[in-house]
């Protein structure tokens, strides 16, 4: 079945994405997607390789603290 996976945090998304979802496997592959996708924009917003170390010890799970995740089929 195709779904709609979303994050949202204090009203903000923070990850959209759609996933076939067969599976326990096909599920899991969409969570470990979404969660590479905070990563990389974590990365993205830092300004110089100091502020990337600064953060690397930030976890995604502090982000994802408080958030909401819906699953919505499409």
């Amino acid at each position: 079945m195709k779904v709609k996976l979303q994050i949202t945090k204090d009203g903000t998304s923070l990850y959209a994405g759609a996933h076939e979802i067969k599976d326990a496997q096909s599920f899991g592959k969409a969570c470990s997607d979404a969660w590479q996708q905070l990563q990389r924009a974590q990365l993205n917003r830092e300004t110089s390789i100091g502020a990337v170390m600064e953060h690397v010890n930030d976890s995604v799970l502090d982000q994802l603290d408080g958030s909401t995740i819906t699953i919505t089929q499409t």
